[in-house]
């Protein structure tokens, strides 16, 4: 039998290759196999998270990171939007901004469209900060991947992608 040959070809186990193999508990071995991945993934996620934040400012919150990203690939924004697209409340939000304006990486002026509500953006200093760690994030990504064939890390960008789109609905 071939090295990479699948073990359930050929009904070794009376299965075809394509076959579900389901744990005693009924799920897909596909599907634990996902959470099992999924859950290290974002395990480390997190733990960069906090380290890019503080590479953006020593007082930032983790969780205030993903706010900073938004606004550099989004630009300016009212904070309704932000809490939507976060999933947070407005009051969390308030909180979070009100962090990030105090240390100078984001500033809020009138919307333009309605003079009740406020748009939210990086100042200079906010974008020059966040830039320059997503920078050396997409590096150090560079290089973790460098092995890879480019049309793999595109698979798993698009995959990704798929994946997040899906989450949404």
């Amino acid at each position: 039998m071939d090295q990479g040959a699948d073990v359930h070809e050929g009904g070794n186990d009376g299965r075809h290759r394509g076959e579900a193999d389901a744990s005693p508990s009924g799920v897909d071995q596909e599907f634990l196999a996902l959470e099992r991945e999924l859950t290290v993934f974002l395990r480390r996620a997190r733990a960069n998270q906090g380290e890019m934040a503080r590479a953006v400012h020593p007082d930032l919150e983790s969780a205030a990171y993903g706010l900073l990203v938004r606004l550099d690939e989004c630009g300016r924004q009212r904070a309704t939007e932000l809490a939507a697209y976060i999933g947070v409340g407005k009051a969390t939000m308030s909180r979070q901004l009100r962090a990030l304006e105090e240390l100078g990486l984001v500033a809020r002026e009138p919307d333009p469209a309605d003079g009740r509500a406020w748009l939210v953006h990086l100042t200079d200093e906010g974008r020059t900060r966040v830039q320059r760690v997503r920078e050396a994030r997409r590096a150090r990504y560079v290089s973790k991947l460098a092995h890879w064939d480019r049309r793999e890390v595109a698979e798993l960008a698009r995959l990704l992608h798929q994946l997040n789109s899906g989450m949404e609905k």
